[in-house]
């Protein structure tokens, strides 16, 4: 977790909570913790912010409708996972069948996939194309935070990377990137500053913007 301490205990408990259990309302979380509700509804809001939670509104046959709370795909890979070594190795493996070549065609087909995919999701302005591909990534576990600049352009900064092994054995998969932000917001200008697999930086940072 990015935030240590006490703090982080506390989040930590409540997403191992909803990992058993699916769904808890803050009644649910505050007893299980022993603290208040106004406590745990702090810490919700935190991690809601964070991409890691989320919320629907259940009602009630009588009485007000009530909040349950559930991991998103972010908050869901927190927990331990071996993706990244079962991938890094399979498309090794690839490699040595059939050729670096194959393993380029395949991140290809998953750009051209993912286009497919999300293309119908991002529309409107440029800033609502950005909005939409934050919104997207976050979802896919990227957790991203945007910034509109001064000369019109955007930050897009991508705090977690799914693929950053695979990545870093495989550049072929930062460029597919480059090229399916391009196509869904519809501009050449992109640019990617910084990379969480090549360097030692906490995120990937992109500068996007709709024209010269």
């Amino acid at each position: 977790m990015v935030v240590l301490g006490k703090e982080t205990s506390s989040r930590q408990i409540i997403l191992t909570m909803l990992k058993r259990n699916q769904e808890q309302t803050v009644a649910d979380l505050a007893a299980e913790l022993g603290v208040t509700e106004m406590a745990v509804r702090r810490h919700l809001q935190g991690l809601e912010k964070d991409g890691l939670i989320q919320a629907r509104i259940e009602r009630q046959a009588m009485g007000r409708p009530t909040n349950k709370y559930s991991l998103t795909k972010a908050g869901d890979e927190c927990f331990p996972r071996n993706y990244g070594e079962l991938s890094l190795g399979i498309l090794q493996d690839l490699e040595k069948i059939s050729g670096l070549e194959v393993v380029d065609q395949l991140f290809e087909q998953r750009r051209n996939r993912l286009e497919q995919q999300y293309g119908p999701e991002i529309s409107g302005s440029f800033a609502e194309r950005v909005a939409a591909l934050a919104r997207i990534q976050t979802e896919n576990g990227y957790m991203v935070d945007y910034q509109e600049l001064e000369d019109g352009s955007y930050e897009f900064k991508e705090y977690n990377c799914p693929i950053a092994k695979v990545a870093k054995e495989y550049p072929v998969a930062c460029k597919c990137e480059h090229q399916l932000f391009q196509k869904l917001l519809g501009t050449e200008h992109v640019e990617q500053k910084t990379c969480i697999a090549k360097g030692k930086t906490s995120c990937c940072t992109y500068k996007l913007k709709e024209r010269s």
